[in-house]
């Protein structure tokens, strides 16, 4: 018998050469049919590998109490692993009904990606979206029919002989490039045959929820001097609820997109001459206005001091740096009097050298220095989209030069100052905590170190967060906030980065209480991130209905007829001289027009003006997206808006809207 040792710490016996699928049969039925595959000992299996104690190195089975480890993958599990396993199979079901429709096509790879999957084929068919149709229900025959995947280990020799003789050479290739000790298996699904580490579920009736979406060009392994392949994309889920909720999420990104919203509301456009460099419209500059003075009444009060450093400087300074070793392939450059300069792709080191153009004592710390800094990284054209990826942005970076002993307190400042941030525009987030990359300055002991005073904030504000490995900046581990939008979609922008490293470089230091000189600590850290990143993901995550404080118009005052204009006008006047951002639509268009125009706009107030309103000295108001007017005062509208003034600032009293 086996001892197994399962996930929630219970014990159980079964017999040697059991399956994975037999153990989750023995526990529960319902867990069986949810099972994908199993981990032993942490290590990913399909769900009929036998349960075996290690053999030793005679080949007999080695007698132990100590239990395996085993943890039932289920297409659920909180990890996703099981979903992964999912969507790499239907992957494989999409490859033989595209081989079974389209005889000759060769095949490339085919991985799982975050909601789906996609395989790369090289084929004489050149696919077009109606092929997708044909192939989604060869899909559906050959899950209907219950093919059995099943694995098969071979040698090297065995495995290149298998592929030559199907004419893969693909899989040939990649069989080649694996390493010597590496296991090489492939896995039949009837007379399909892939190459493939697996796992993978145990038959195609498994698959059930796809749906293929779109045919793109990739290049073999990702390099443009290879052939160009065909891709095709493809969704997989549990639940058809689940594909239809993300259908719809697609739909509605689509609606939301903030390039299709940018150039409707006049807020922004983009022009092939300048590839990743916006141009903001005036309604799009009341929008950055805004959250710049938002980001700068917000700082103020937490004791930041603004700066502003030059956008070009010394190639010498970016090598003293560091990021002439490490980033120069996205910096754009320059000569100026026979000097080569760059362009700056980062703030901080401009920031420090005005913390260096003085001397600093203790009491001066912790100094906090904020910089909308405008900073240009050279990013290739076929990533640019929108203000999402651009080659010139505004980040809102502060850097905090401290003592170690006010690591902590600065770090959950900071903290504090993103969560603020990100409910005040209504977003969600989660945290994590990105460690030490490959090309990274320093010694360990100095990244074991900062590492350690980022988790002891985290623990301390008791945020849950997880490990990105490998993903710090080259001078010191870092904190990132990934905000959840409308449509459930994640986004970088806000992080906190430690270091102790630059304040070296730099020798950069202060006159400590026994007036020696030490050396700061510092942090680096964005709360949007880039403020046309932020920009965009406002859009899109209110669909261009912005909250009324940062809409660019917040009001547009429609008088029925040319007799009411005059009054529209002194209505407009007397919003404006209380800070509204007015304006009155004088054309001589039917009110009704006028009303749908503004509702189009996502304008938040219409303000209606006939006769009645003239002689009453009222206005009728809709808000946007509603169907009902109501008549007020304009005391009582002035009031209103008061309410939705930004955070932080002060209003009138509680609004009346009627008198």
């Amino acid at each position: 018998m086996i001892k197994v040792s399962l996930l929630d710490g219970s014990v159980r016996y079964v017999s040697e050469g059991s399956t994975i699928l037999d153990l989750a049969a023995s526990v529960a039925e319902g867990l069986a049919r949810k099972a994908v595959a199993g981990k032993i000992n942490g290590e990913l299996k399909d769900l009929d590998f036998p349960l075996m104690y290690p053999c030793s190195q005679a080949g007999e089975s080695v007698s132990t109490e100590l239990p395996l480890a085993v943890e039932i993958v289920t297409v659920d599990s909180e990890d996703g692993v099981g979903l992964e396993v999912l969507r790499h199979s239907t992957s494989h079901l999409m490859a033989q009904a595209v081989q079974n429709l389209f005889p000759g096509t060769q095949l490339a790879i085919g991985p799982p990606i975050a909601n789906g999957f996609y395989y790369d084929f090289d084929s004489d068919h050149v696919f077009v979206p109606e092929d997708l149709a044909a192939i989604e229900a060869e899909m559906k025959r050959l899950a209907s029919e219950d093919l059995p995947i099943r694995r098969e280990e071979l040698s090297r020799e065995e495995a290149l002989t298998l592929f030559r003789e199907r004419e893969e050479p693909y899989k040939v290739e990649l069989i080649n490039d694996l390493p010597a000790d590496v296991a090489i298996s492939v896995y039949h699904q009837g007379s399909f045959v892939d190459l493939c580490a697996g796992p993978h579920v145990p038959s195609t009736k498994r698959l059930k929820v796809f749906k293929l979406q779109t045919v793109a060009g990739a290049y073999w392994r990702g390099d443009e001097n290879n052939k160009m392949l065909q891709r095709i994309y493809g969704l997989a889920f549990v639940k058809e609820s689940d594909l239809s909720t993300y259908l719809f999420r697609l739909e509605e990104a689509k609606r939301r997109d903030h390039r299709k919203l940018g150039a409707e509301l006049d807020l922004f456009s983009l022009h092939e001459d300048g590839p990743g460099f916006p141009f903001f419209h005036p309604k799009g500059m009341i929008l950055r206005g805004l959250l710049e003075d938002f980001w700068r009444r917000e700082h103020v009060k937490r004791g930041y001091q603004e700066i502003k450093t030059p956008i070009i400087l010394s190639r010498s300074l970016w090598e003293h740096s560091g990021h002439w070793d490490h980033y120069k392939d996205n910096m754009y450059f320059t000569q100026i009097d026979d000097r080569d300069f760059a362009i700056k792709p980062m703030n901080c080191p401009g920031g420090m050298i005005i913390f260096k153009s003085k001397i600093r004592s203790y009491r001066d710390l912790p100094l906090r220095f904020g910089e909308l800094g405008l900073v240009h990284r050279h990013e290739l054209s076929g990533v640019l989209h929108g203000l999402l990826r651009v080659r010139n942005f505004t980040q809102d970076d502060a850097h905090i030069y401290m003592t170690p002993e006010q690591i902590t307190g600065e770090i959950i400042g900071v903290i504090e100052l993103i969560d603020y941030f990100y409910k005040v525009f209504g977003f969600e987030y989660h945290v994590e905590l990105s460690t030490r990359p490959e090309n990274s300055m320093g010694s360990d002991e100095t990244w074991d170190m900062a590492t350690e005073a980022l988790q002891k904030a985290l623990i301390n504000k008791g945020l849950k967060y997880k490990i990105n490995a490998g993903d710090g900046a080259f001078y010191g581990p870092k904190i990132d906030f990934h905000v959840k939008d409308s449509l459930e979609r994640t986004w970088q922008c806000g992080t906190i980065q430690l270091d102790f490293l630059m304040p070296e470089k730099f020798d950069l230091s202060y006159i400590g209480e026994d007036a020696e000189k030490h050396r700061p600590v510092m942090i680096h850290r964005v709360v949007y991130g880039s403020l046309e990143r932020f920009m965009a993901l406002l859009i899109e995550h209110y669909a261009g209905a912005f909250p009324t404080w940062l809409a660019p118009v917040q009001v547009r005052v429609l008088p029925i007829s040319d007799r009411h204009h005059d009054y529209g006008a002194e209505v407009a006047t007397r919003l404006r001289e209380t800070g509204v951002r007015a304006e009155v639509d004088r054309r001589r268009e039917k009110i009704n027009y006028k009303i749908r125009e503004t509702q189009t706009e996502k304008i938040p107030f219409a303000l209606i003006v006939g006769d009645r309103e003239v002689e009453e000295s009222r206005v009728t108001m809709r808000r946007y997206g509603e169907a009902d007017s109501v008549s007020v005062s304009l005391e009582a509208f002035q009031h209103l808006l008061d309410s939705e003034k930004p955070p932080g600032t002060v209003g009138r009293p509680e609004p009346q809207l009627t008198d």
